[in-house]
């Protein structure tokens, strides 16, 4: 096995990923983990196809030019001082809104095609048969939300923007990291919790139709690998030394303050706000005196709030104890996401999405059992 796996389950044992020749051990066909069994046989239950009309239809219009994707209340850039005496044409300001949705979806096409990636990563080295089903399964979901995404960006943009630098440089270090935990945490529960945040807050508020609905139907996938996460978090976690415990909770709090650094950090829009006619640094500037002024304790809220959303899967994987904690207390009300539950915001959404999933898949076959992430 790898080293470094920090393996404390079987079915999470893994090989190098040039050692194909442990894969055609004879003992190993005849061992298959079967905790995967349900998130595999319901793949067929939230199957669509991006391609397929009857299941989204990339074609319904949007007026770009004169209609904001998002509501201007969710935009905190346009509220500055500078940047609000600047832009005053209602015209500029809908074409603000919708440049930053431009950067906000081809962000999430960089982190579908990361994803990707990783799932097809863990196919070379993950040893067990049924978690190496699971990782083909979802390479294959995650190869259609690429073509979805890509797809709705070019029929509203064109073509997208460049990642992030900061997405960037996690997304290559997830993905060429030696250590299947790094993978897992990394992608499945810190970059996958950010885009159930990011899916759920776009469905509430997003005025494109086209766009509520891509995010629905990514979603009905997204539950499920999510869940591929907690089940490693829940065998994995409770069995970890305190040497290793801390490993985990390093790399996971290393992954979430770069994701808190891509999406915070104004330097990284400075060239879009140029082509507005703004001088990056007087908007900089701005920002950095809003957030002298902010209240040391105000915290983020609103269930669907991205960064909300993703530390509550952390939390709810065993990802964050009395160690780490303050650094997650410093953005979020820790007692009152523990008091929440387990339930995720997108967890409705989803659901619903699959039913509606369900009525095209099994119309004429009838009905199937189930309809979540068991």
């Amino acid at each position: 096995m790898a080293d470094g796996n920090i393996t404390k389950d079987g079915m999470y044992g893994a090989v190098a990923p040039d050692d194909f020749e442990s894969m055609l051990q004879l003992d190993r066909y005849g061992q298959r983990s079967t905790a995967f069994d349900k998130i595999i046989s319901a793949t067929h239950d939230h199957f669509w196809d991006p391609l397929d009309s009857k299941y989204i239809d990339f074609s319904e219009p949007f007026d770009l030019e004169n209609e904001a994707m998002m509501p201007e209340e969710t935009q905190p850039i346009l509220k500055l001082p500078y940047v609000a005496a600047t832009l005053t044409d209602p015209k500029q300001r809908i074409a603000f809104i919708n440049h930053m949705q431009h950067r906000s979806f081809s962000s999430i096409l960089h982190g579908e095609q990361g994803a990707l990636n990783l799932s097809a990563s863990l196919c070379h080295v993950l040893y067990d048969q049924g978690a190496q089903e699971y990782a083909a399964n979802q390479t294959r979901e995650e190869a259609r939300h690429v073509t979805a995404f890509a797809k709705y960006i070019k029929v509203r943009w064109g073509r997208p923007t460049e990642c992030g630098a900061a997405l960037k440089s996690l997304l290559i270090e997830i993905i060429e990291a030696p250590e299947v935990y790094k993978k897992i945490v990394g992608m499945q529960m810190l970059v996958e919790g950010l885009a159930m945040g990011a899916f759920s807050n776009g469905y509430r508020y997003s005025r494109d139709p086209l766009a509520r609905k891509l995010f629905q139907l990514v979603m009905t996938d997204e539950a499920f690998h999510h869940k591929f996460g907690k089940i490693w978090a829940d065998r994995t976690v409770p069995q970890l030394t305190e040497a290793e415990r801390n490993l985990v909770e390093d790399w996971t709090a290393h992954c979430a303050q770069k994701l808190l650094f891509d999406r915070g950090d104004p330097r990284q829009m400075a060239e879009m706000f140029g082509q507005f006619d703004l001088d990056p640094e007087r908007v900089i500037a701005d920002i950095v005196q809003r957030r002298k002024e902010r209240d040391p304790t105000r915290k983020f809220k609103g269930e669907t709030n991205v960064f909300r959303v993703l530390i509550k899967t952390l939390n709810n994987a065993g990802l964050i104890t009395e160690r780490t904690r303050g650094f997650y207390a410093m953005y979020v009300d820790m007692d009152e996401l523990a008091a929440e539950g387990d339930r995720m915001p997108g967890d409705d959404i989803a659901e619903d999405g699959i039913r509606y999933l369900q009525e095209i898949n099994f119309k004429d076959r009838g009905a199937p059992v189930t309809i979540a992430a068991e």
